[in-house]
């Protein structure tokens, strides 16, 4: 995770970016990337149900999605026990279209109480002036909406759903008005990544108080369209660009911008600030060094599928990167096993990585980029990440 605002605005000392820990209302999800401890965030696919189509989905859910196999209350219950006795900081809430599950008030109530904060990823057509209430009555701190375009045709397209732009605006009035901190996801590719500044804009007045760029990653229904949707190196370098500018004029109190699935992102940037003579360059060199080795994926990262499947990130979701699971054995026990042979992999990838990524002089800030990608092109984990843009 790259995180621009606060490495630009002299706000990127470790010691800030942690100040919250602990206090209910301040920390953030995004923050324990940069924690010593191996506490992992864990996005949770509550169920791959979805009311959408989305071209670009990570895990191919839709409509056509059942729910024999989903993990019970009763599990799901028994699993946020578990996640207490390990800590966990944050549970994101996603799916599937998490809205979908029928016992996610239950679920989201229950995390509260016993000390764990939630958040939830959702496309927003099916948020409510009463689903808004029950996010808040629950203890749901953050609200991430899709927007893949500035417009409604482009959204619309992506998502395979007439008038799915228009519910997803409507929703963040809906959270401002109930008080609820949300923000704006989108995933850059060649189709949208023209509308980048008008979706900042759009961003900025409907009162998202943060920007979240992904990049695509060759996973779910993603890999099938990867090589016609992904950006080339100059693209991504002049979005990058675009998102840095907008951030530099932009108080951090009034938006946040941040990028994810691509650790290199953090590269351009330092060298951005290095080329522009930011005084607050040395604190956002040590930030980023602090992630060590960039890609949180099965070290503060984890994913915990609807079937109760554990994965190192929701976008490593393949046989040969399954972790264990949570029906056979507890969460706490599957991540803390020294000898999990898929966490050693993960752990300790830039022991073994091989051409330009091993003889890269940021290898340390990067730690070899997104070894999903790299796995998905040639077959090899340890092989070159190929959306890495940076000149060596």
């Amino acid at each position: 995770m790259n995180r621009i605002t606060q490495c630009l605005h002299g706000k990127g000392t470790v010691s800030s970016m942690m100040a919250g820990e602990g206090k209910t209302d301040e920390i953030r999800p995004e923050y324990l990337a940069y924690s010593p401890t191996l506490r992992p965030v864990v996005f949770w696919n509550l169920t791959r149900r979805c009311n959408l189509s989305c071209e670009h989905c990570y895990n191919a859910s839709g409509r056509d999605r059942g729910t024999e196999d989903e993990l019970s209350t009763k599990e799901a219950l028994s699993f946020l026990d578990d996640c207490r006795q390990l800590r966990v900081p944050v549970l994101l809430l996603t799916g599937g279209e998490p809205l979908m599950r029928d016992d996610i008030w239950e679920l989201a109530s229950y995390a509260r109480d016993i000390g764990i904060k939630t958040a939830i990823s959702t496309n927003g057509t099916l948020i409510t002036p009463e689903i808004v209430k029950k996010i808040k009555e629950s203890g749901i701190g953050y609200v991430g909406i899709s927007l893949d375009g500035a417009r409604a045709e482009t959204h619309d397209r992506f998502r395979n759903s007439s008038g799915a732009f228009e519910k997803s605006v409507q929703a963040f009035s809906y959270c401002q008005e109930a008080g609820i901190r949300c923000g704006v996801r989108v995933t850059l590719t060649r189709e949208n990544m023209h509308e980048l500044g008008d979706l900042i804009d759009l961003a900025l007045q409907i009162g998202a108080c943060r920007l979240c760029v992904y990049w695509l990653v060759p996973s779910g229904r993603g890999a099938a369209s990867y090589d016609a949707l992904q950006l080339t190196r100059d693209e991504v370098c002049a979005a990058l660009d675009l998102l840095q500018q907008y951030a530099q004029k932009t108080e951090s109190s009034v938006m946040e911008f941040l990028t994810v699935d691509g650790p290199q992102d953090a590269i351009h940037l330092l060298e951005w600030m290095e080329n522009s003579g930011y005084e607050d360059l040395p604190e956002a060199k040590n930030l980023v060094a602090s992630m060590k080795g960039g890609c949180s994926a099965g070290i503060r990262v984890a994913n915990v599928t609807e079937t109760g499947d554990v994965y190192p990130c929701q976008f490593a979701q393949l046989p040969e990167f399954r972790i264990g699971s949570i029906r056979k054995q507890s969460f706490s026990e599957i991540w803390n096993d020294p000898n999990n042979p898929v966490l050693k992999l993960f752990r300790e990838k830039k022991e073994h990585l091989t051409g330009k990524c091993r003889s890269c002089s940021y290898l340390d800030l990067c730690g070899g980029g997104c070894r999903v990608r790299a796995y998905w092109q040639s077959g090899d984990f340890h092989a070159d990440d190929p959306f890495c843009f940076i000149k060596r």
